[in-house]
């Protein structure tokens, strides 16, 4: 029996291209998207629609990680920098704005901006299903689509008023074709200070290059140009299961031990949440 097609992802089809020819449309065919040459991409049972083609990604998070992740993000602990996303990204645009969220994980950001722009429509890319089977009912507006930010996006040009970039790879270039000319683009990543106690605790974790702020600015510079950066730095107390699940859904998860990820005794405590929010204009 052919999936429906959700409605999000159906008010979103006029955004798509097929990934295969790149300029022609895709329509709804029994259960899949169909470009008029015939290529045609599944629409999972979970919401999302397969588009991703060829060699798979190696990048992206698998079950438990999103489990984690859910779980995490569950507690609220990340709340307030949510609803910074959701204040840069809101002000000033438009009521029917369309939001793209590349990168998208779980699409807990997506929604925050959604739930404050009631006419808006959102679209959510990521190389991981697990993650999208998420981000298909986060909000009953966002799309979800698989996609690796890596190549040229599945998208016509101009038609985002936002893309959201939280804590995700950067495709400078592709983000400036699919932003409407007055659009904006948001970029969230961590400073030095970002969970610096729970790195303390976990000396296998993932470290943050002190290099990848004046790297984001080069890449950036040649299409964009920062309008405003905001800090959002505030200290939150972890119980040892959220402080295992914020270890669990990073990429440190894949450089600690066992036995680290075992005690969430002694990773529990403050930590310091610490993040910039940039908002980009198109050059």
């Amino acid at each position: 029996m052919p999936v429906s097609l959700p409605p999000a992802l159906e008010r979103s089809l006029d955004l798509l291209r097929c990934p295969t020819c790149r300029t022609r449309h895709l329509h709804p065919d029994r259960g899949a998207l169909r470009c008029p040459a015939g290529h045609t991409f599944d629409i999972a049972r979970h919401g999302y629609a397969g588009l991703l083609t060829g060699t798979r990604a190696t990048s992206g998070d698998d079950a438990a990680m999103v489990q984690a992740r859910n779980r995490f993000l569950s507690t609220g602990t990340y709340a307030p920098l949510r609803t910074t996303v959701a204040h840069l990204a809101t002000d000033s645009v438009p009521e029917q704005a369309t939001i793209l969220d590349v990168g998208c994980g779980t699409g807990y950001y997506l929604a925050g901006v959604l739930d404050q722009l009631p006419g808006a429509r959102g679209l959510g890319l990521d190389t991981s299903v697990r993650a999208l089977r998420s981000a298909a009912r986060a909000h009953e507006r966002a799309a979800a689509v698989t996609w690796d930010v890596f190549r040229p996006l599945p998208l016509a040009g101009g038609v985002a008023d936002v893309v959201l970039d939280v804590f995700a790879p950067r495709n400078p270039a592709e983000f400036h074709r699919v932003l409407s000319p007055t659009g904006r683009l948001i970029v969230v990543r961590p400073t030095g200070r970002h969970l610096a106690e729970l790195r303390g605790r976990l000396p296998a974790s993932v470290t943050i290059d002190p290099a990848k702020e004046q790297r984001l600015h080069r890449a950036l510079d040649p299409f964009f140009e920062a309008a405003v950066t905001e800090q959002v730095e505030y200290s939150a107390t972890l119980t040892g299961l959220a402080a295992l699940d914020l270890v669990a859904m990073t990429p440190s998860a894949r450089h600690v031990s066992r036995a680290d990820l075992n005690d969430g005794g002694l990773l529990s405590g403050q930590v310091t949440v610490s993040v910039l929010v940039t908002v980009y204009r198109p050059r």
